[in-house]
């Protein structure tokens, strides 16, 4: 079995590939009817599958004889606390906890929002809902109220779950306080509000709360494994969209249980009592998709590790966490990398630690340049693998497929389509671009098993802004190019989305916070390159007339942190004259990007005024770090 033929397979034969790898599944109904066309271009796998995405992760291991090896290893150094749960542990906590959920009202199909940090009963919680059918959606933590307040309102959830707090290295998240001030914006009132309190900082609970180890504690019963359909929602994750409105992708459970189950063997090589660490928020799609479902689904034992690459206590965090656990593979963003490679150029930390059980480290979630990848190479001595994928799709687009055969690596490169997708360059026309010419990176429909089925409550949004630009075709809205090996090169964003240390981050919704301050005339958010962090953020405000812009700079800061919260942080804030804008009133995001990076601006014949890009020509040029005064923001660095 080679990559090429089954990557033909997949391609010509899709049923028959995605038939035969949904028999590592097990189903309450196995699907008769693999792939339904009949609504295209909405299509659907699996139709008239019946399945439980938590009796797949969970309870057939423990039926299997696998109830006392390990499925999730908690390792928090930001709390000196560790604590591992075997499979049968885990099983016999989620199925409490859904009966909790089962008493406060949840029933299949309703919605439980989760805002909370990485902590065992996270993972507990998102298991509870597939459990019993309901749809979770977990909120990352660094979310402010408003955001926070948006997702409320959307997704309508019957019960949030909270934590008192989450924990960094250098300080200590109230969560509580966020969530109350969100509820006080949301126009969506939940029946219940579960809160875990943690012993650093317990939070004061209102009417509306109840206590998650009271409930734990109580009579209630356990709740079994309700069977669904393989179409019906197992969870939302909200994106950034270019309007600021998040976007809630629905994943099923049928095709998300086959596609992860698939990947973990094929591309991450880890099978039944291998060990992963997996260094992301299960608040992001990585979180969801190789901390909690896939390793489970596959029987292997998942590591929950609350702190940073850096500084939990040193640089040696990761590899401590090798050794000790034996990992197998561990799974990062470029951005952690970077900032090892940083702090300890020469690898004296890994060097100090048996890491011989590592096999491989992948990394994705932003561009991985070659430098980066080189290093990484030399230092760690093992296979590098850098891929792509998407919030939207839930699993690698592009990889190298080291479980099922390891091709040689490019540096710069994610490497090769994975079965199922089938990827095209295409130009402003819609025309297939050949090897080595930049264009749109787009994914020939149907999508495989596993990626978005829609946006929530908004299918329009998502044929809208996927679907229609190229019909036929999915647009991921990334730039990119094939070259002759087949070998996929990309670029970046093509839309107005940045990427954040691997948080992808709306301009959008950083220039509503910025335009809600009283001195603001308007303003544009731009993504600067950034060494560690891939972009970083930066904003242009021009000022309304007679307003004093003293302090105006670090008032932004805090605004934003505030608003939007902290991975929001703000690189620079310029007070400008004008933005550069075409006579419709478009300002011209893509001119600004290549001012900000040092390109040559490409400048279109529409502009309304040239004359406005010689001022941010110096202004873009500079691009030393703002320092600010703001207390609780202390020194911005890129």
């Amino acid at each position: 079995m080679t990559y090429r033929s089954e990557y033909e397979l997949s391609t010509t034969d899709p049923i028959a590939f995605w038939s035969g790898a949904a028999r590592a599944i097990e189903w309450a109904r196995p699907p008769a009817v693999t792939l339904d066309d009949r609504t295209a271009p909405l299509y659907r796998w699996f139709l008239d599958g019946v399945l439980n995405t938590c009796f797949n992760a969970l309870d057939r291991h423990v039926r299997a004889g696998y109830g006392p090896r390990d499925a999730l290893i908690y390792d928090s150094p930001v709390t000196g606390s560790k604590r591992s749960f075997t499979y049968a542990e885990l099983t016999t906590l989620t199925a409490k906890f859904a009966g909790v959920l089962r008493h406060l009202g949840v029933g299949q199909g309703d919605r439980v929002l989760l805002y909370m940090p990485m902590i065992p009963e996270t993972v507990v919680a998102m298991l509870a809902c597939a459990r019993i059918g309901a749809v979770h959606s977990v909120v990352f933590g660094g979310f402010a109220a408003p955001e926070l307040a948006a997702r409320i309102d959307d997704a309508e959830p019957h019960v949030i779950v909270t934590a008192s707090c989450g924990i960094e290295p250098n300080r200590i998240v109230e969560y509580k306080p966020l969530l109350d001030a969100a509820l006080d914006l949301a126009g969506h009132a939940p029946a219940r509000s579960v809160v875990v309190q943690r012993p650093l900082c317990e939070a004061r609970m209102s009417d509306r709360d109840v206590d998650y180890t009271e409930l734990m504690n109580s009579q209630i019963e356990p709740a079994a494994c309700v069977p669904v359909a393989a179409t019906d929602p197992l969870y939302i994750l909200y994106t950034s969209g270019t309007t600021g409105k998040p976007k809630g992708v629905v994943r099923d459970n049928g095709g998300h249980a086959v596609a992860l189950a698939w990947s973990m063997a094929n591309v991450y090589d880890i099978g039944p009592g291998d060990v992963m660490l997996t260094a992301s928020d299960v608040g992001w799609i990585v979180g969801h998709s190789y901390i909690v479902y896939g390793p489970l689904l596959v029987g292997a034992t998942t590591i929950l590790y609350e702190g940073k690459p850096v500084g939990t206590p040193d640089a040696g965090a990761f590899w401590r966490v090798v050794e000790e656990h034996r990992v197998r593979a561990v799974f990062t963003a470029p951005t952690a990398i970077r900032a090892l490679k940083r702090t300890d150029p020469s690898g004296e930390y890994f060097q100090r630690y048996d890491t011989s059980s590592l096999n491989n480290l992948f990394l994705a979630g932003e561009r991985l340049d070659p430098d980066t990848y080189n290093w990484a190479t030399t230092i760690f001595d093992v296979d590098v693998t850098d891929h792509w994928w998407q919030t939207e799709t839930g699993w690698p687009i592009a990889a190298n497929p080291r479980g099922l055969e390891s091709l040689p690596s490019k540096p710069g490169s994610a490497a090769v389509p994975l079965p199922g997708y089938a990827v095209h360059i295409l130009d402003d026309s819609g025309d297939r671009l050949g090897a080595d010419h930049e264009g749109a990176i787009c994914l020939r429909l149907p999508l495989p098993p596993g990626t978005l089925t829609g946006i929530w409550g908004d299918e329009a949004r998502y044929i809208d802004g996927y679907l229609n630009r190229f019909p036929g075709y999915y647009l991921t809205g990334d730039g990119g190019y094939l070259d002759r090996d087949g070998y996929l090169f990309v670029l970046g964003r093509t839309d107005d989305v940045m990427n954040v240390a691997g948080h992808r981050l709306s301009s959008g919704q950083i220039e509503a916070a910025i335009a809600s301050h009283p001195a603001v005339a308007e303003c544009a958010v731009i993504g600067e390159r950034d060494p560690l962090k891939g972009q970083v953020p930066r904003a242009l405000v021009v000022t309304k007339v007679g307003h004093d812009t003293t302090g105006l700079s670090e008032e932004i800061l805090h605004l934003v942190r505030t608003r939007v919260g902290a991975i929001a942080s703000l690189s620079r804030v310029d007070v400008v004259g004008g933005l550069p804008k075409t006579r419709s009133g478009k300002i011209l995001r893509r001119t600004l990007r290549q001012l900000v990076d040092g390109e040559s601006a490409s400048i279109p014949s529409t502009i309304e005024d040239a004359g406005v890009l010689d001022e941010l020509g110096t202004i873009l040029a500079d691009r030393s770090p703002h320092e600010s005064a703001c207390p609780d923001q202390g020194v911005v660095r890129p």
